[in-house]
């Protein structure tokens, strides 16, 4: 069953200890004046709920998850979703959809399986700021 947030706001489920996906997340909150988007990582109770929910591998870390009407849209795919909403010219990068999944997904699996590497790890889960807990789902 949904919830109520989950029906009026896409969650995107990130790696919470992931660099480039804590970046990410506070880049998409930037170019969200709206505040469409509720976040929760991937580690969290709330992520893993939603990875048994769907059936998808509860240590598998390394993708990026948009749930938007009760659906869940992984890697390349989740990613220009999210670009569709966002202000000024990013909603342009989801034209890149045309591009065959099997391209979009190897490069975003290439940039996934090093991103620890080329950006790092924190120990821990980022925390958001008083302001933006709001918007953080357990």
């Amino acid at each position: 069953m949904q919830s109520d947030i989950e029906a009026d706001h896409p969650v995107i489920l990130f790696d919470g200890v992931c660099n480039l996906c804590s970046s990410s997340v506070q880049f998409v909150i930037k170019h969200d004046p709206k505040r469409q988007f509720r976040y929760a990582s991937l580690q969290s109770d709330y992520g893993q709920r939603v990875l048994k929910k769907f059936g998808l591998p509860e240590n598998e870390l390394n993708s990026f998850i948009l749930l938007e009407n009760e659906k869940i849209y992984t890697r390349s795919a989740g990613a220009l979703r999210v670009t569709k909403k966002l202000s000024g010219l990013w909603p342009l990068l989801y034209g890149f959809i045309i591009v065959p999944p099997f391209i979009r997904n190897a490069v975003y699996t290439y940039i996934a399986q090093h991103r620890y590497k080329w950006f790092g790890k924190k120990e821990v889960c980022w925390v958001p700021t008083t302001e933006l807990k709001q918007l953080f789902l357990n």
